[in-house]
């Protein structure tokens, strides 16, 4: 198994890095620079222009909110609750699309083409609901955002994950969350800054975005990892020096299930395959307990349960959920290559669930009616920093480690289609059930699928903090 500390073996010391191989060739050698480690200046530049993807996905989420109602009046549909629905629902619904093409343009094109197509629909849909006249021509534009978006949910945490060294993968793997966040909490901004008249104006500023993420990654790098699995041997090793230095092409060596690489390019799955993988079962179970532990539902009601706490602006208490959010994001970021993804997920997951039964007590029993406003509140912030310290952010980033090369992007697209189905079905269903069950005892249920989700955690998934994404691979196998 090849070494990931920066201790030099005897082999290093002699001047060569030995790569081991799956094929009974002989193992490859690279030259070990003796330079000093290598700066992290192009990859962090890589994830920052990646990440605009992210940020486009929740700029999109939440810009629509505030100026729904003002948008209603302007192109002839106020009132009409359904048709304002449809209006934030045609997102997810493109999102679930693009979101499913995502991994046959990444593996077929590669990284950095499907990002540079990716930027038409991010370009394209706030263009079109920025100009719109008409209902059909602000559903269209939010639809082809939603597409947008889709695939973007698929390619950062994918392309991220192939561009960032081992040792700070789980760092960088949490940027994801982290500027969805930021872009989520831009729009509120926005919101708040722009008269609910300027509602145009608010969907021009998504271009900008959209346009920085097609002009950086014309000079951005193709994933070394995804040029290695299609037999481009010499482009792979040519990236990975520089974006990990003298000794990064030591990283490209072939994993478990590419050891047949040497005989030709690897050839992506289909679906059917996929789904026959563990990894991929994985991935796609992880978000389907995301979103059924309630996350979408405290965002939801979180304007109804601070007004019950006697604070009754909508977008004071969206502010503070964003807040929470984000710091709790940059507080897992910081955690994540040394507590380990396992143990973030399951604390996260026990917080979740501990702050959720507070809850429901806190609104259900008469005991604390006195103080449940107080309750739900505590509870409801809670909550979030909760999901923000592992189940926010780990779930993007365990779905490309635990994945094989030929399964990686087939893997993350399925979960992203999962996921956004689940979060579609959620909005749907979380006000009929309050008011078929009440929010008690469906707080009762987020309850029991944070604590189901701590003991799949434990006893199915592996840590995979320090270990390549070869290493991984092989401990998922065993």
């Amino acid at each position: 198994m090849r070494r990931t500390d920066h201790t030099r073996s005897d082999t290093e010391s002699a001047g060569y890095v030995v790569v081991p191989q799956a094929s009974a060739d002989g193992a490859r050698s690279f030259p070990v620079s003796s330079e000093p480690e290598p700066s992290l200046g192009p990859v962090i530049t890589c994830v920052a222009i990646a990440s605009l993807g992210a940020f486009a996905f929740g700029y999109h989420l939440g810009v629509v909110n505030g100026p729904l109602a003002a948008i209603a009046e302007s192109l002839g549909f106020a009132g009409n609750a359904a048709l304002q629905g449809l209006v934030v629902s045609s997102t997810l619904a493109g999102a679930a699309a693009g979101s499913l093409t995502g991994s046959s343009l990444a593996d077929n094109l590669g990284r950095r083409k499907a990002f540079l197509l990716d930027t038409v629909p991010l370009f394209l849909g706030p263009l079109l609901c920025a100009t719109a006249t008409s209902l059909s021509a602000m559903l269209a534009g939010r639809l082809i955002a939603g597409v947008g978006i889709g695939l973007s949910s698929a390619l950062v945490p994918l392309y991220i994950s192939e561009v960032a060294p081992t040792n700070v993968r789980g760092a960088l793997g949490s940027v994801n969350q982290l500027v969805i966040c930021i872009g989520i909490l831009a729009a509120l901004v926005v919101n708040v800054a722009l008269p609910a008249t300027s509602w145009r104006t608010m969907f021009a500023l998504a271009i900008i975005p959209a346009a920085v993420l097609g002009l950086g990654m014309l000079v951005a790098p193709e994933s070394p990892r995804w040029l290695f699995s299609k037999g481009r041997t010499s482009e792979a090793e040519a990236g990975a020096r520089k974006l990990w230095g003298a000794a990064g092409p030591s990283q490209l060596s072939p994993s478990p299930s590419d050891s047949e690489a040497a005989k030709g390019p690897a050839k992506s799955a289909g679906l059917g395959e996929a789904l026959k993988s563990r990894s991929v079962r994985l991935g796609c179970v992880l978000f389907v307990l995301q979103q059924l532990s309630g996350i979408n539902a405290i965002v939801y009601f979180s304007s109804s349960v601070f007004a019950k706490a006697g604070i009754t602006s909508g977008a004071l208490a969206s502010a503070a959920v964003g807040a929470i959010n984000v710091l709790g994001t940059v507080v897992a970021a910081s955690l994540m290559d040394k507590a380990g993804r396992k143990q973030l997920l399951t604390l996260s997951y026990t917080g979740m669930g501990l702050a959720m039964l507070a809850m429901s007590a806190g609104l259900g029993l008469q005991q604390f009616a006195s103080a449940s406003g107080a309750v739900a509140l505590v509870g409801t912030l809670a909550y979030v920093m909760c999901f923000a310290l592992g189940a926010g952010p780990v779930p993007g980033l365990l779905v490309p480690e635990i994945t094989p090369i030929r399964l990686r992007g087939i893997a993350v697209s399925a979960a992203m289609v999962t996921h956004w189905i689940f979060n579609f079905g959620i909005g749907q269903l979380f006000l009929p059930a309050v008011t078929q069950f009440g929010v008690p005892t469906v707080y009762l249920f987020f309850t029991f699928i944070c604590f189901f989700t701590v003991f799949f955690a434990k006893s199915q998934l592996v840590e995979t903090k320090g270990l390549s994404l070869e290493q991984i691979e092989a401990a998922m196998a065993t």
